[in-house]
């Protein structure tokens, strides 16, 4: 590849303003190539660094558990990649987690997702430890630009120049709009779910296809029943559904005081490496 082109990957993480950025944000940055997260697959993204004639390029996809995984991957292809991270403070990144799990058919409880006594929950306690993961890419590409998911709501502005500035773009303020692209599911919506899939869903993972094409339609196959539960829920009586909460305030805290230490850690990296 072209020594004098510049590449910048945003690796997510998840559930911290992902989508937000790839449809409402990058698209408008310019004196970049933005390559939009569908051109992923297949390493399609650096077929199109290698024949196009632009010097510099901007990439996103959003990693959770696999970003490991994709570091390397993205390393194998483009070593001299920049990496963009987000982080979401752990008991807030993980109760949206939660919520996606329920949304999707799940019906296990909170501490059947995350268990931090005996680490035998769905995801691991490892994946909440985000201050190794901007180790690993430091040690792997260079320090990464680390953000916080907070500071898209306080100062959204400041945060998109942060990022313009990064990759060497420019955007109009008037260009991005400023409303969230989705709206969450309210909590009447994800009890419904959990109840009804305690009857209709059994939590086994779903074999997708490797086919990409054939896996989009199983997605949507997968999720029609459910969206149908989600919106149909908002006619029925809220005393049909119970009044336990989705996820405790005390469960929250235990997770925010256990990766207290880790946050922290995270914080001083961002502050050294990313000093403006």
């Amino acid at each position: 590849m072209n020594s004098q082109k510049k590449v910048f990957f945003h690796v997510g993480l998840g559930k911290t303003g992902t989508t937000y950025l790839q449809y409402r944000v990058f698209p408008k940055f310019k004196n970049i190539r933005y390559i939009q997260r569908t051109k992923y697959h297949a390493f399609q993204y650096v077929k199109i660094i290698q024949e196009s004639d632009h010097k510099r390029f901007l990439v996103s996809r959003e990693f959770d558990r696999q970003l490991e995984r994709e570091l390397k991957n993205i390393q194998s292809a483009l070593p001299k990649a920049r990496i963009i991270i987000v982080l979401r403070r752990q008991d807030q990144w993980i109760a949206s987690q939660y919520r996606r799990q329920v949304k999707n058919g799940k019906t296990y409880d909170f501490t059947d997702f995350i268990d931090l006594q005996n680490d035998r929950g769905k995801w691991k306690k490892k994946v909440l430890y985000f201050h190794p993961k901007l180790e690993m890419i430091r040690d792997m590409f260079g320090p990464p630009l680390v953000l916080f998911h907070n500071n898209l709501k306080e100062k959204p502005h400041t945060y998109f120049r942060k990022i313009a500035n990064f990759v060497g773009a420019d955007y109009q303020k008037n260009d991005i709009n400023l409303k969230p692209l989705h709206k969450s599911y309210n909590k009447k919506q994800l009890k419904a779910m959990k109840a009804a899939g305690k009857f209709l869903f059994k939590n086994k993972n779903f074999n997708y296809s490797d086919n990409y094409f054939i896996k989009k339609v199983q997605r949507y196959g997968y999720m029609l029943p459910r969206y149908f539960i989600l919106y149909s829920s908002l006619l029925i009586p809220e005393s049909w559904l119970n009044n336990k909460d989705l996820i405790k305030d005390e469960e929250l805290e235990q997770v925010r005081n256990y990766y207290y230490d880790d946050w922290q850690k995270c914080k001083q990296f961002a502050t050294r490496y990313n000093p403006v």
